[in-house]
């Protein structure tokens, strides 16, 4: 006898989409009671889509690639958390088994960090001077899931603070590039220049973008270019910053100031119509399974209910290209006790995981 959810809702599709229930029917959602002799269980609760972690790092920790153990178990903190499409930022690591087991979070791979030679934190990227970049990206596009990710700014030990890694005319070439190959780009920036540099050679995304000022608020506005902020990785600028007040005291007065004004630059952007989407930078030095304490910062920033919504699970899913739960679709779910439209705190908590239409209790 085949086993049957039924989800007594409501289920939140979209910010205008509400429907009343729906079954989980041989792993796939449908809006009509199954006919025939079921097993029906009957699950309460609100339901979402499955949330998005659209900035997180699979097989990545402080040290660079992780073994198999280690980031099976990042894929299952997510799972745990409700975060069941994960755009990978960068990782070392081949991850592609990931996407293999069902079990585990979706997964669209960026392929590994491109970076500057000795710009980056050890281990994590391929490293490359300027002359090589079009190249590396164009490997990066055929061995990833659409997007490449470029380390667009890092400390300068030279400056003594935050410098582009590159040549503003190299990353026209480069972004090109990518997009000839069917990717898009996103990179890494903290800093104002790079984003700026980025920016007119027509990236899609940026991570972090701390830096954004009146005039690059404008441009990515006009461009559609999306940001992920990060505030959770940004809330570490002082403790990141901090062993570098001696030695470059320009950059760590540069990174303070930055952080101070996180919550002010991510409202402008939102203010401005810049697509901001939800991300942990999970991996590295931070755990997995934070989705909901970004969302909670987007909301610190000024974010209404629905907008945060909007960039942890319905815009978001559609940005990466992938399905929301309409009838037919593969039951990527998560069930929450009470409405997350009213308190967002809710979204730390889940009472069920459904995914591919295996139920899954957020603690398993």
């Amino acid at each position: 006898m085949a086993q049957v959810l039924h989800l007594t809702g409501p289920l939140l599709l979209g910010p205008d989409d509400v429907r009343p229930e729906a079954w989980v029917v041989g792993g796939r959602v449908t809006y009509e009671a199954p006919r025939g002799d079921h097993d029906v269980t009957t699950v309460p609760g609100w339901v979402l889509p499955g949330l998005v972690d659209a900035h997180s790092h699979i097989g990545l920790d402080v040290g660079g690639a992780t073994d198999a153990t280690t980031a099976e178990a990042q894929a299952l903190a997510d799972r745990a958390a409700g975060a069941l499409l994960l755009r990978d930022a960068g990782s070392p690591a081949d991850t592609r088994w990931v996407q293999e087991r069902d079990d585990l979070p979706r997964l669209v791979r960026c392929g590994r960090h491109i970076a500057r030679t000795r710009r980056y934190i050890r281990n994590y990227a391929w490293e490359v001077e300027p002359e090589k970049l079009v190249e590396q990206v164009r490997l990066e596009a055929w061995s990833g899931d659409g997007w490449v990710k470029l380390v667009g700014d890092w400390i300068d030990r030279d400056t003594g603070d935050l410098s582009p890694c590159w040549p503003a005319d190299v990353l026209v070439d480069a972004v090109a590039a990518a997009h000839e190959e069917g990717a898009r780009v996103t990179a890494h920036c903290f800093g104002e220049q790079s984003l700026r540099d980025l920016a007119a050679a027509g990236t899609d995304c940026v991570e972090h973008a701390t830096g954004l000022e009146p005039d690059t608020v404008a441009s990515f506005a006009e461009r559609g270019i999306a940001i992920v902020p990060t505030l959770v990785n940004i809330d570490t600028f002082p403790e990141i910053a901090a062993p570098a007040r001696e030695k470059f005291p320009r950059y760590h007065r540069h990174m303070l100031d930055l952080h101070a004004r996180r919550y002010e630059t991510v409202a402008a952007a939102r203010d401005a119509g810049i697509p901001v989407y939800v991300g942990t930078d999970a991996g590295g030095s931070l755990p997995h399974g934070l989705v909901a304490t970004e969302a909670a910062h987007l909301a610190h920033a000024g974010f209404t209910t629905t907008e945060v919504l909007d960039a942890a699970c319905w815009r978001a899913r559609t940005w990466l290209g992938w399905r929301g739960p309409e009838e037919g679709a593969e039951a990527d779910l998560v069930l929450y006790p009470e409405d997350p439209r009213e308190d967002l705190a809710v979204l730390a908590a889940p009472s069920l995981v459904v995914l591919r239409g295996i139920p899954y209790s957020p603690g398993s």
